[in-house]
C-alpha cells in the first residue's frame, strides 16, 4: 500500500503537517503513565518520554524504514503522532493501521542521537508495543517464536542441530536469495574464521580453552572477576565468540568465571511487547547471576541493551544493582589497555550495532580496542548508525522491510574500496543478518565479531 493509500484508507496515515490537539502536551503525561506502569511501585513512574517532541523532522533522515518506503507513518515523527493518539484513546489499539506502522519500526533507536530535544523513543515504542501486545496479542508467528526463545529446552537442541549441519557446509552451499536461501546464509554466517598464524596457540597457557564449568570462587585471587553472561543464540552459533571473550579478557587481567541458572535475556520478548514473558526470564537471570562478580560481561549488543536496563523493566533494587555491573566486552577490554596484541594485515570496516550506539552509548570502546591491533586498517562504514534490518525477530516477521533496510548496507559494504576482508560488528543477529546479505549479493565480504580480530591478534603475537 503507497503513502497516498494510506491516506486516504485510514485515519492514522501522518503527513508532514500532521498536528495533534492543543491539549495533548497536558493530558499525554498522565496517560502515558498509565501505560508504563509495569507494576511496580519500587522506582518512580515514567515521565512522558515523547512530551520533548516538537516535530522537526530532524529524525526522517536517521530512519532506515523512512529512507526505505518514504512514507512518514513509518518515520520517528510519525509514529509519535500515531504513539500519542493512542496514549489519548483518540485511536484504539485495534486500529490495524496503527498496528502496522508501529510494527514497521525497527526499534534501533538512531532517531535517539540525532533528536535535538532529547525524546525518548525507544521508551515510547516500549509502551506502546505492550499496549498493544495486551490488547491485541501477538501474532501466531511472533508467538511461536518467542515461546521457543522462553524454553531452553526447546531453542538449544534446535539451533545446536543447526550448529553440526553448519559443520557439514550445507547452508553455505544453498545460501542465497529467497526466505530459504536468506535463513541458510544467516546459519552460515555463524560459521568461525581465524586470521592468526596458527590455531595450535589456543590450549597454551596463554590461550587456555574456555570452560563450561569454571570454579567458583575465582582462581586467582585480586583479579576482577568478570561473568559471562551467555545467551541464547550466542551459547550455541557463536560458541568461538564466547571463547574469544574468555581468553581476551584473561590475557587482560579479568579472571572469567561462569554460572549455571541463566536463560535467554528477554530482549525478544521485550520489544515485541511480551512484557510479561520478558519480566519472567529477566528475573531468573537476576537470581541466577547477581554478586556473583565485580562485573556481568557480554558479548551480544541486543542482550547487553536489556540486561542493562533491568532496573527498568523490573523496578526493583536487585535488578538495578545488577544492571549496573553489566559491560560490553568491549568496555571491559578499553578499560584494560588492552594489552598490546600481534599484528593482523587486514583491511576491516566497522559497523557499529544499534543496541550498542543507540541503547548503550557505548561507542568509542570497539573502535579503542581494535585500533590496538598494529597493522590492521580499520575504517568506519559510511551508515554504520543506521540499522541492519535484523532487529531481533524483526527479520523473521517483517523479511520484505528487513531485506530493503538490510540492501542499503550491503550496498555500502560493496562500495568500500578498498574492499574489506571483513565486516565486524558486536551483535549476532547483525552478524547473521549482514553475512547473509552479502552471501545473497555474491559479495565475498566475512562478517566477524570485534573481540574474535583482537583474539587473532593475540595468536599473533605467541
Amino acid at each position: 500500500m503507497t503513502g497516498e493509500e494510506r491516506s486516504n484508507s485510514g485515519r492514522t496515515a501522518v503527513g508532514s503537517g500532521a498536528s495533534e490537539p492543543a491539549d495533548s502536551h497536558d493530558r499525554f503525561p498522565t496517560a502515558v503513565r498509565q501505560l508504563s506502569d509495569r507494576s511496580s511501585t519500587a522506582v518512580p513512574p515514567l515521565p512522558d518520554p515523547l512530551a520533548p517532541c516538537v516535530h522537526c523532522g530532524f529524525c526522517l533522515p536517521a530512519c532506515p524504514t523512512y529512507l526505505a518506503t518514504g512514507d512518514e507513518s513509518d518515520s520517528p515523527r510519525g509514529r509519535i503522532v500515531l504513539m500519542r493518539a493512542l496514549a489519548l484513546g483518540e485511536l484504539p489499539p485495534t486500529d490495524d493501521a496503527l498496528a502496522e506502522h508501529l510494527d514497521a519500526c525497527l526499534g534501533c533507536r538512531g532517531c535517539e542521537p540525532v533528536c535535538p530535544s532529547g525524546v525518548q523513543y525507544g521508551r515510547g515504542l516500549e509502551i506502546a508495543r505492550a499496549r498493544l501486545a495486551e490488547v491485541r496479542g501477538l501474532t501466531p508467528l511472533a508467538r511461536i517464536v518467542l515461546g521457543v526463545f522462553r524454553r531452553a529446552w526447546l531453542w538449544r537442541p534446535a539451533f545446536t542441530a543447526a550448529r553440526w549441519l553448519r559443520g557439514t557446509g550445507l547452508f553455505g552451499v544453498v545460501a542465497g536469495e529467497g526466505r530459504m536461501g536468506f535463513a541458510a546464509g544467516m546459519v552460515a554466517a555463524t560459521t568461525r574464521h581465524c586470521e592468526a598464524r596458527s590455531d595450535e596457540a589456543i590450549g597454551s597457557p596463554r590461550h587456555p580453552i574456555a570452560s563450561s564449568a569454571a570454579p567458583w570462587p575465582p582462581r586467582n585471587a585480586g583479579r576482577p572477576t568478570v561473568l559471562l553472561f551467555r545467551g541464547c543464540v550466542m551459547d550455541t552459533l557463536f560458541t568461538h565468540v564466547h571463547d574469544a571473550t574468555r581468553r581476551t579478557l584473561e590475557i587482560n587481567g579479568y579472571d572469567v568465571v561462569e554460572a549455571d541458572g541463566q536463560v535467554c535475556c528477554g530482549a525478544l520478548h521485550d520489544h515485541a511487547g511480551d512484557v510479561a514473558a520478558a519480566k519472567a526470564l529477566a528475573e531468573r537471570n537476576v537470581r541466577a547471576l547477581a554478586d556473583r562478580a565485580d562485573y556481568v560481561v557480554v558479548d551480544s549488543a541486543g542482550c547487553g541493551a536489556l540486561l542493562k536496563d533491568y532496573g527498568h523493566l523490573l523496578g526493583t533494587e536487585a535488578a538495578a544493582a545488577f544492571g549496573a555491573k553489566v559491560r560490553d566486552v568491549s568496555e571491559l577490554l578499553a578499560a584494560a589497555g588492552p594489552v598490546p596484541p600481534g599484528p593482523l594485515d587486514l583491511d576491516v570496516v566497522y559497523d557499529a550495532p544499534c543496541h550498542l550506539q543507540h541503547a548503550q552509548g557505548v561507542h568509542a570502546e570497539p573502535l579503542r580496542v581494535l585500533s590496538a591491533i598494529p597493522g590492521l586498517r580499520l575504517r568506519m562504514l559510511p551508515g554504520s548508525d543506521k540499522c541492519c534490518g535484523s532487529a531481533g525477530i524483526y527479520s523473521l516477521l517483517k523479511p520484505d522491510m528487513a531485506r530493503a533496510v538490510l540492501d542499503m548496507k550491503i550496498a555500502e559494504i560493496a562500495a568500500a574500496l578498498p574492499r574489506p576482508a571483513y565486516v565486524t560488528t558486536g551483535n549476532p543477529g547483525c552478524l547473521m543478518q549482514i553475512g547473509a546479505g552479502l552471501r545473497a549479493a555474491g559479495v565475498p565480504i566475512h562478517v566477524v565479531h570485534p573481540v574474535e580480530l583482537l583474539d587473532w591478534a593475540y595468536l599473533n603475537s605467541e
